[in-house]
């Protein structure tokens, strides 16, 4: 198990990323920011900014939209280490075509391997109705057990409802 990892679940605009950046930012920074999304269009490209926006000094942001795991390496052993979203980074890795199996596990060794305190935040998309089109249904099952994977050697699992956290683990 890592030394101290946290998962956050929650619904679309849940509060998700908000809790975990209170959490990261109640240790001494410097504090990491791993973006894994992509900008696609106008409306993503404004939805990052604000998120820019909206975090307070001494952040250092790193866009890894596919490059999570090598990122995790090279970022110091002790520093906080936000990942802002997995389920980003689920949806860049199924549409780049990668090999899921080979990349969650690299992502599961470097968490592991990890020294400093770890957050990441990613979408609980199986409470909804069952998807109408195939694409849409793996990606569901794919977030699914990756959240299960990463629920199972993190530290503590939140799942967050209208901003407020529920402990699920630890």
């Amino acid at each position: 198990m890592t030394h101290d990892l946290t998962l956050i679940l929650g619904g679309a605009r849940s509060g998700k990323s908000a809790f975990a950046e209170a959490e990261v930012t109640s240790h001494p920074g410097p504090w990491h920011y791993m973006a894994t999304a992509q900008a696609f269009d106008d409306e993503m490209r404004e939805r990052i900014a604000q998120h820019r926006r909206d975090r307070a000094d001494g952040w250092v942001t790193h866009e890894v939209p596919l490059g999570l795991t090598g990122a995790l390496h090279d970022v110091p052993a002790a520093v906080p280490v936000l990942v802002d979203c997995l389920t980003l980074w689920l949806t860049n890795q199924i549409l780049a075509e990668t090999d899921l199996h080979t990349e969650i596990a690299a992502l599961e060794r470097a968490l592991r391997a990890r020294r400093g305190p770890v957050w990441l935040v990613a979408n609980e998309v199986g409470l909804g109705i069952v998807p109408e089109n195939t694409l849409a249904r793996r990606f569901r099952d794919e977030a699914g057990r990756l959240n299960q994977r990463i629920g199972q050697i993190a530290t503590r699992v939140r799942f967050i409802a209208a901003g407020l956290p529920l402990a699920l683990k630890g």
